[in-house]
This record gives structure tokens, sequence and C-alpha cells, in this order.
């Protein structure tokens, strides 16, 4: 019972304030007034969709990226392998941010590469602006959220019989064919976990969205952060914030399935 109690106190009892503010207007009372507000307007509307398709690509970017990459660590013998795999777990415990700082100190507008083209021309201006666009916000978390992939691939290649493989490549099979018929499948259900994961955590990415300063790319999380901080709207901030709970917790326990089914 007391780590429930503390349970209840610390996370459950904060959270069912929230839900209780998003039936709670400004006049007074209990309504639903506030969620057919926020779901009538088009900032919710924009920034669902800006939510779902950040996410969505995101998640796809580091599937590609991920397994790409995992093949080169775990397939393809090079110097410091194995420190790069370690690396990958530290890279796990990089605060997002961080990764977004560094993006912005070589692609930024005051950057090195816009730093080099205008020392090397006189121009007023680089070239390079996407950044501040939804483009450097999708490259920042792929950027980030790879290593979320990796690992687990990692970890189902580690588990693969070579021999597999060795059969494969004697009967004549290309190595672009041994890639899509023996370890593509078996690296399925570490796909499908690691991507369920980042999907989860992309749809309540905050710190990318706001360091990269990217004009008119509002999130469900950034979309709470202006209602409650910068508007004072609690009741529409606590409706946002059930909505985007609420589809972080459905897509939570489909990750959780399909980890448990992948051994994850």
């Amino acid at each position: 019972m007391p780590p429930v109690a503390v349970l209840g106190l610390f996370f459950l009892y904060p959270l069912a304030l929230v839900v209780r503010q998003s039936f709670s207007p400004d006049e007074g009372g209990t309504s639903i007034e506030p969620y057919t507000e926020v779901f009538a307007s088009a900032a919710f509307r924009e920034a669902l969709t800006t939510t779902v398709w950040l996410a969505v690509g995101s998640t796809a970017g580091c599937l590609v990226l991920g397994f790409a990459l995992a093949l080169v660590i775990a397939f393809v013998p090079f110097p410091g392998s194995r420190a790069v795999a370690r690396f990958i777990d530290v890279f796990l415990s990089f605060p997002s941010f961080l990764i977004t700082l560094a993006l912005l100190f070589i692609y930024g507008t005051v950057g090195m590469v816009n730093g080099a083209w205008t020392d090397l021309t006189g121009a007023a201006s680089g070239p390079v602006q996407f950044l501040t666009t939804p483009w450097g916000v999708l490259l920042a978390e792929i950027t980030y959220f790879t290593p979320f992939v990796i690992r687990p691939l990692l970890a189902a290649f580690s588990q693969l019989d070579t021999a597999q493989l060795e059969v494969a490549s004697s009967l004549g099979a290309r190595p672009a064919r041994i890639v899509r018929r023996v370890i593509l499948p078996e690296a399925l259900p570490a796909l499908a976990a690691g991507g369920s994961l980042v999907l989860v955590l992309c749809l309540n990415e905050f710190g990318i969205v706001l360091f990269t300063g990217a004009k008119g790319v509002t999130t469900l999380p950034t979309l709470v952060y202006s209602k409650a901080i910068l508007e004072s709207d609690y009741p529409a901030a606590c409706v946002v914030a059930v909505v985007n709970v609420a589809l972080s917790v459905g897509l939570y326990a489909v990750y959780r399935m399909v980890a448990r089914r992948a051994g994850a």
C-alpha cells in the first residue's frame, strides 16, 4: 500500500487535477465547453496535425537510418565498432536539447556552415536556413531518436545465427538479398518495438521544437505551454494536455504489446 499511496499522491492526483480542470471553464461549474472550444479551434487542429506528421515522419526516418546503421555496426567489421555500440548506450542518456544545440552550431543561421559561406563569398547571410522550418525539427528528431531504434536492433542481431548468413552466401545470395530474406525478418520485432517507442517519444517532444525556434511549428506540447504560460488559459491547456496524454498512453500500450511479443 505505501508505494501505491506514493504513486497516487505524486502522479495520479496531479493528473486527476488536470482532468478536472479541463472540465472547469473560467465561468465556473463543470462543463464540456472547454473541449468544444478547443476542438473547434484551428490552432488545435493544426497542432494535432503537425504533431502527428512530425512523429510519423521522424519514426520512419529513424527506422530507415537505424536499420542501416545497425547493419553496419553488427555485420561490417571496422575498428572501433564496439566503442560505437557502447557510445549508443551513452547517447540514449543525452537530453534532446543538447543535440538540437549541436545542430544549431552547425546549421543555424549563424552556424558553422553559414559562417564559412559568408566568409568565403562575403554574402550577408548563408544559404542554409532549413533548421528553423518543420524540416529542421524533423532532422533534429531523427538525429536524436535513431539510437532508440539501433539499440533493440543490435540486441536482435546479436542473437541471429550467423550460420544462416553463411549458408545464404554460399548458395549465391547477394548481400542485398541476404538482408531482405534473412536479416530483415529477424529484425521486424525489434523494428516494431523501437519504432513504437520513438513514435510515443516524438508525440511528447517539447525541447527540440522549442530550441530549433521553428517558425509556425506548433505541436501539442508547445500548445499546452502557449495556452498555460503565455495566455493563462488553463482549461484549454488542460484539454490539450488530456488529449496528448490519451494519445501517448494509447501508443504506449501498443508499444508494450509489441515489445512483449518481440521479447524486448
